[in-house]
């Protein structure tokens, strides 16, 4: 049934790159942000400046990952350690501010560009509905509920895990398997009997890790071999595949 194995009764959906084109406008918030920080870095330290790179410096350290745990890891890349900062710092000094700056550059560009679902998933969604199956989306956006909404996504879903909820909760970011987890609990089924729908390495990680009974990989950025090797058992360009 919709390309996945028997027994599978809940399909679960990372939002940014597998239900909406919102991974283009996080790369742009992400590329923005870091450059700014690693050129005023340059000019301080007289260190080369080496730009963010939106596609490899992007799936390799902040994709699919808490705000926060993409700022750390991504300098951390480049041999830098900020101090976490406080919740509400608003400067280019702590990984908190950092993050603050790329979500307040994200929802501008959400306002001015708006958000795109991808129509093969929207079908295959419909599809998962009319078949029966629970439906969760499980994204470490802060912003999911807005772009579900926007998008007129939030009817199709029995259930939300995004990044507020998991901060709420204390729930380690993916690759960790914990928000998945907490979406298969919400929707009554055992991770065996669910399928994890992602496109960033950390998502088919933390499918694998949670032990879900099928982990679709969705390619968007020519990464099908590392979303294999990361632990999809199978990959599609584009949901439309499955039906």
């Amino acid at each position: 049934m919709l390309g996945l194995p028997a027994g599978v009764r809940a399909c679960l959906f990372d939002l940014d790159g597998v239900l909406t084109q919102t991974a283009q406008v996080h790369r742009a918030a992400w590329t923005a942000t870091f450059d700014e920080y690693l050129r005023a870095r340059s000019d301080r330290t007289g260190e080369p400046f080496v730009p963010f790179d939106p596609a490899a410096d992007y799936a390799a350290h902040v994709d699919g990952k808490k705000r926060a745990d993409g700022v750390r890891d991504f300098l951390a890349s480049r041999g830098v350690v900020l101090p976490e900062g406080a919740a509400e710092d608003e400067g280019t000094g702590s990984v908190a501010g950092l993050g603050n700056r790329k979500n307040r550059l994200l929802l501008s560009l959400l306002h001015d560009e708006g958000v795109e679902v991808f129509e093969g998933s929207r079908r295959y969604v419909e599809a998962a509905a009319a078949a029966g199956l629970a439906r969760a989306v499980v994204s470490s956006s802060a912003n999911t509920r807005l772009v579900l909404d926007v998008t007129g996504l939030a009817p199709l879903f029995d259930v939300v895990v995004d990044g507020v909820e998991a901060r709420r909760l204390d729930l380690p970011g993916k690759p960790a398997p914990d928000t998945f987890l907490e979406a298969a609990r919400r929707l009554g089924v055992a991770p065996a009997a669910a399928a994890v729908f992602e496109d960033a390495l950390a998502g088919v990680e933390a499918g694998r890790a949670g032990g879900f009974g099928h982990v679709v990989g969705v390619d968007r950025l020519g990464q099908a071999d590392a979303l294999r090797r990361h632990g999809a058992d199978v990959v599609v360009a584009d949901l439309e595949e499955l039906l």
